[in-house]
């Protein structure tokens, strides 16, 4: 059956957006020797360089979450880049949010993932593996046609979600009962093993663009009136002790964050009351358990709100490396990461069309447009079969 993709996003790799309140302070600033192309560490996790390649949803894994051989070729090609964050990995069956993304909750599906990972470390690569649970993000034919999303409250998501038979939209989830949470935090320790099993090197704990442990987070997501709901150490409460759960397996200088703070796209869901003071306090909290880096999508605070984000407070609160994403090119990548902005620059949609992105950021050579129409679903066209630069 041919799949329609159309109007399929998961955040990425079509949905970045310029953050033009920290890219502008950039820009005003002298450019000074670049230290991007120089080797470095996230906590426990030695990079080559600063460049890292984003997770990006690519829906090529069959219907059971397992990747393709094609998946082993298409990251080894990417492996010049100083951490690969391997795209979004569902923690769980119920964390099913998009058909034909990938699983880490069972042997094959870690099995194939291990094809991956010695593909990238036989190029002498670097690659952690995103954990996700899509929450309220999904739809019951994901689970089985009887099954309900689960979120903090049961409030439904607006846009569409892929599932087998096409776009449909989010079904109205369920909240979960409090004696259902530690379940979830299982599904993320188990998940953490079996990447452990598959031979990353790290993983990334998905606390951003909307899903389940954002949906925590958020006031806008989460009117809950007990432990996991209401104040914001309440609502942190779950993202944290995730965070907690993983670093007990990995140990905490192998586990990062990725956070996005001012995304509203996927399921047209509001920011938090007051963002500013709940993602400083959660980066406090998240900071002390000496976690590896923090990651965050740097995405314009959009049209009507008040206030700006500042995301060089997080940076601050954080004690641990920070990387920047969302709109970078090279000459601001060089800048962020030669003023101390960022500790490495993630770049996303620039990967896929040129799988040697790092070498011609480094010698400042003319990038590829990937095609948008090979993003989501499908084989080797607009995946494996970009080439490396040629000059004319």
């Amino acid at each position: 059956m041919k799949i329609d993709f159309s109007g399929f996003t998961t955040g990425a790799p079509g949905g970045m957006m310029r953050f033009i309140d920290v890219h502008s302070l950039l820009k005003d600033q002298s450019m000074q020797a670049s230290t991007l192309f120089s080797p470095g560490a996230l906590g426990e996790i030695h990079v080559s360089n600063c460049i890292a390649m984003a997770p990006l949803t690519r829906a090529r894994a069959d219907l059971e979450g397992v990747q393709t051989a094609l998946a082993a070729e298409y990251y080894s090609q990417r492996a010049s880049a100083g951490l690969i964050v391997a795209e979004a990995t569902n923690v769980s069956r119920q964390g099913r949010g998009y058909a034909y993304t990938p699983g880490i909750y069972t042997e094959e599906q870690a099995r194939a993932w291990r094809r991956v990972t010695d593909a990238v470390h036989d190029a002498a690569g670097t690659i952690v593996l995103q954990l996700l649970h899509t929450g309220r993000i999904s739809h019951v034919n994901l689970h089985g046609g009887s099954r309900s999303p689960v979120a903090p409250s049961a409030i439904q998501a607006r846009g569409t979600v892929l599932t087998a038979t096409g776009m449909l939209p989010p079904s109205m989830p369920r909240a979960l009962r409090a004696d259902e949470i530690p379940g979830v935090i299982d599904e993320y320790r188990h998940a953490a093993r079996m990447a452990e099993e598959a031979g990353f090197d790290g993983v990334e704990i998905h606390m951003g663009n909307c899903f389940l442990l954002e949906q925590f987070l958020r006031d806008s997501t989460n009117h809950r009136d007990d432990r996991y709901g209401g104040s914001i150490e309440n609502r942190l409460r779950l993202p944290v002790e995730v965070a907690e759960a993983v670093a007990a397996i990995w140990g905490a200088g192998h586990v990062g964050v990725r956070l996005s703070p001012v995304k509203t796209t996927i399921g047209e869901t509001p920011l938090d009351s007051d963002p500013q003071s709940t993602y400083e306090r959660l980066v406090e909290r998240l900071g002390s358990l000496g976690l590896a880096y923090l990651h965050c999508i740097e995405e314009r605070v959009p049209a009507g709100t008040a206030e700006a984000f500042d995301f060089r407070a997080l940076r601050r609160a954080f004690d641990g490396a920070y990387i920047a994403n969302s709109g970078y090119d090279r000459a601001l990548a060089i800048e962020a990461i030669s003023n101390g902005h960022a500790d490495m620059v993630a770049f996303g949609k620039a990967f896929i069309g040129n799988p040697d992105l790092v070498e011609r950021l480094r010698l400042d050579r003319p990038l590829a447009e990937a095609s948008t129409q090979t993003y989501y679903g499908g084989g080797a066209q607009g995946y494996t079969d970009y080439a490396r630069y040629q000059a004319a």
